[in-house]
């Protein structure tokens, strides 16, 4: 019976993440109920809510056959988690049910797409994923499977591009009503391309073009496409897999980047004009978008790195969690983000410093914590230079992590260096920030498990999960030369 396994994983799930504490795991970030998350998937509003899908292993903290997690909130920031969605139940998807989309349709259900993995021998006798785009239809809580799926197969993907990489489609409307849908694939030289298809009823799809492809500049293998207008400019989405850095510019070997453009609605080309960065930090992959009922575009990703996902306290019972919701804007051609505002109603406690003398390692009373929003404004004193500032968070007599400014080398770089982490792997990044002349704003959140840093009003943002022990929650300020600051911190009141 088709739907044994997911009853099986939903009363996995309500027996044993019980067991679980809300103060274990974050106060207001997305973490799976029990077991393993990666990618969002179907990140849309839905009847009014916002509706949060994830690739979802609820058996164990690692890697597994996917299933969809499923949360709900009105916010964005305050979640009510859901029984399971979907699970891999059925030939086509009996791998995994992979990355996908949703949306709402007119006749009040809401469609999901997503990737069907089965597993085969090839000519060769190597076990292989074939990769299908399928179907189901829902109420919100419940999604049944169409009969007709899989709806795209290795018939509907053009000569020269591959079969077995063929994933994570992001649906959306088309200006004259139809839908469309972005789909990652790998060509034959090996690097990434997005395909485009189309459908005037969201069931039966057809090949439209390649809308970009990398020719090995950008990474290998583009997974997790989106694809949106913003601001007058057009926006694809993507995430490389193996991508090599170009100076302190993509990083993150699998990292996201984001191409800028202009998109012809009638010969459906896309004329990619920018390329840059999304996240400068650690950890941050997979990212998808909706468009608010008030004409915000909101991100949302995986927290996490591919790399570093091995690392996280023994006996843990959850693994990966969720970005802050990021609101979107393209300012003076870059792509900018910036908490959601609705981040502002979760304020609780308010402490505020201004024109701070900073010199040597200081504390300021009232500033400290692991779950907060705090903004910084750094500026020189009486206009002399200053060789470096820095900002040590989750501090205690062992522990510490921290962001480092150089303002004459105009660069930013955060670090977990002294997290506690006992794994060896990458545990800082660096940017270039625009060069005010010493001045500097810096928006950090913090939720127990992961640091958020928001530079000059959105210019870069750099993400980073930790696992320090909650008891080290000290926050100090030290700098070369002088520095005043102004601070200002909200202690965030988690969820009920």
């Amino acid at each position: 019976m088709a739907n044994e396994t997911l009853e099986k994983a939903r009363a996995y799930e309500e027996k044993y993440s019980v067991f679980i504490k809300a103060e274990d795991r974050p106060a207001f970030h997305v973490s799976p109920r029990i077991g393993w998350m990666n990618d969002p998937n179907g990140f849309s509003l839905y009847q009014g809510k916002y509706h949060l899908f994830y690739q979802y292993h609820p058996y164990s903290t690692q890697w597994g056959p996917m299933h969809w997690g499923h949360a709900v909130s009105e916010d964005m920031l305050r979640w009510t988690y859901l029984p399971a969605a979907m699970a891999p139940d059925e030939a086509y998807d009996q791998a995994g049910c992979f990355s996908g989309s949703a949306l709402e349709l007119d006749d009040g259900r809401q469609l999901v797409m997503y990737t069907g993995v089965r597993q085969k021998l090839d000519a060769e006798g190597t076990r292989k994923d074939y990769q299908t785009q399928c179907l189901a239809l829902g109420n919100g809580l419940d999604y049944e499977k169409l009969p007709i799926n899989p709806v795209l197969d290795e018939k509907d993907v053009p000569k020269g591009f591959s079969h077995h990489d063929f994933r994570d489609p992001k649906i959306f409307r088309r200006s004259d009503g139809g839908f469309a849908c972005v789909v990652g694939n790998r060509t034959e030289d090996g690097s990434g391309a997005i395909l485009l298809f189309e459908s005037e009823d969201g069931l039966s799809w057809r090949f439209v073009t390649v809308l970009d492809r990398s020719y090995n500049e950008y990474g290998k293998m583009w997974e997790c496409p989106d694809f949106f207008r913003l601001d007058g400019t057009d926006i694809l989405l993507v995430s490389p897999q193996n991508m090599s850095q170009v100076g302190l510019e993509f990083h993150n070997g699998n990292g996201t980047v984001c191409l800028m453009g202009t998109y012809d609605t009638q010969t459906r080309a896309f004329d990619r004009r920018r390329v840059q960065a999304v996240d400068y930090g650690i950890d941050f992959y997979a990212p998808q978008t909706l468009q608010t009922a008030d004409g915000r575009r909101v991100m949302i990703a995986w927290m996490q790195n591919w790399d570093t996902a091995v690392a996280f306290p023994e006996g843990t019972k959850w693994f990966g969690q969720m970005s802050l919701p990021r609101e979107l804007h393209v300012r003076e051609g870059r792509l900018i983000q910036n908490p959601v505002r609705e981040l502002d109603s979760l304020h609780g406690r308010r402490v505020a410093y201004e024109n701070v003398p900073v010199r040597e390692e200081a504390n300021l009373k009232g500033i400290y914590g692991r779950v907060l929003d705090m903004t910084l404004t750094l500026r020189p004193q009486q206009n002399e230079p200053y060789d470096l500032f820095r900002l040590k968070f989750a501090k205690g007599s062992q522990h510490y992590s921290d962001i480092v400014y150089d303002p004459k080398a105009s660069t930013l770089r955060i670090s977990r260096t002294h997290s506690g982490c006992t794994r060896d792997f990458v545990h800082e990044r660096e940017c270039f920030v625009r060069d005010r002349g010493g001045e500097l704003k810096l928006r950090l959140i913090l939720d127990r498990f992961s640091a958020e840093v928001f530079v000059n009003d959105g210019e870069q943002v750099l993400s980073m999960t930790l696992y320090t022990p909650m008891t080290a929650n000290g926050i100090s300020f030290e700098a070369r030369g002088s520095v005043l600051m102004d601070v200002e911190k909200y202690d965030i009141v988690p969820q009920e």
